[in-house]
């Protein structure tokens, strides 16, 4: 089995020792993203949704840079600074993904990189 390290400028750069995802013969497994914006490396704003939309788009990014997109994420991993901003989180979640959603989990946590307050991982399949 191969083994890619994929890397973009159109979503964070890593802020430790990871890869922004990993690309291997059948799926594309993403880090976490959080609504940092790549161009700055600061976080969007410290609004919730604003965050959210972020993260979803720096998925994408690194998505679409390992060769597949968001209708093929197959699982995702949500983590909430607060499990009460779940809702705020799934309405924005729900329209990135549609109607046919991939699996999830969702946990809250005690705390995220630069004060985040979602991040997302995901797993895609390469269409």
């Amino acid at each position: 089995m191969s083994k890619t390290v994929i890397k973009t400028d159109k979503a964070p750069k890593a802020i430790g020792p990871y890869s922004q995802a990993i690309r291997t013969n059948f799926a594309i497994f993403t880090a976490g993203q959080v609504g940092i914006d790549p161009a700055t490396g600061e976080l969007v704003s410290s609004n919730l949704e604003e965050q959210t939309r972020q993260v979803l788009k720096n998925l994408q990014n690194v998505l679409e840079a390992a060769g597949s997109n968001m209708a093929n994420v197959v699982k995702t991993t949500v983590f909430l600074q607060d499990m009460s901003d779940f809702a705020k989180m799934n309405n924005i979640y729900a329209e990135a993904f549609g109607e046919n959603p991939p699996a999830r989990s969702t946990v809250a946590v005690a705390g995220l990189p630069k004060g985040a307050l979602v991040e997302i991982e995901a797993v895609a399949l390469i269409p």
